[in-house]
């Protein structure tokens, strides 16, 4: 069982961050290997609409995002982490989604790429300084279509509400166990 964590907050230790830590804390702690992708230390270029990858499945783009796809093709889960920016990812986590339309075009266009769906998952971890009720309504529509373009069926997400200052989240030990049962869930859905 290998799982990948995409880090898509622009800073370290932040509220996000300390969450996905737990929840891949979780999933080695079931035997996972696991790897961090994180964002914002990569040069990952925003999706430029070219359609190169509508022709062969590879984006045109030569940047840091070749060996993210690899991690993507080789998971067996995906966790995606953000801070809520404006109801949706930041836009480096963004830039990354964006660019797994060469994964989408292998799956559904040239069908060079079929990987089993039911045995792969995808969690979201995401954290929101406001309360609002649609808080996370965007970075979950966003999270479905970026599972289905990597070949993951959706399972579970931890949404909090309410953190806002850096490393806020140590106040909230509940959350950091529900990030890290995550984790072990994953895995444990795996077996």
């Amino acid at each position: 069982m290998h799982v990948v964590g995409i880090m898509g907050s622009p800073r370290r230790d932040s509220n996000t961050d300390l969450l996905l830590d737990a929840a891949i804390r979780g999933a080695e702690a079931r035997g996972a290997t696991t790897q961090t992708i994180r964002v914002c230390e990569m040069s990952i270029h925003p999706c430029v609409e070219c359609y190169h990858c509508a022709e062969d499945g590879q984006c045109s783009i030569k940047d840091d995002m070749g060996p993210v796809y690899d991690a993507f093709i080789a998971a067996d889960s995906i966790i995606l982490a953000s801070p809520v920016f404006f109801y949706g990812l930041t836009s480096q986590a963004k830039a990354l989604v964006d660019r797994c339309q060469a994964l989408w075009v292998r799956r559904h266009v040239l069908k060079s790429w079929a990987p089993r769906v039911e045995a792969r998952s995808g969690a979201v971890i995401a954290v929101g300084a406001t309360r609002g009720q649609k808080l996370f309504d965007g970075v979950l529509l966003t999270a479905k279509y970026f599972f289905d373009a990597v070949g993951m069926r959706e399972f579970d997400h931890v949404l909090v509400r309410g953190v806002d200052g850096k490393a806020q989240i140590r106040d909230f030990p509940e959350q950091i166990e529900r990030a890290e049962s995550l984790g072990r869930s994953l895995v444990d859905s795996a077996a």
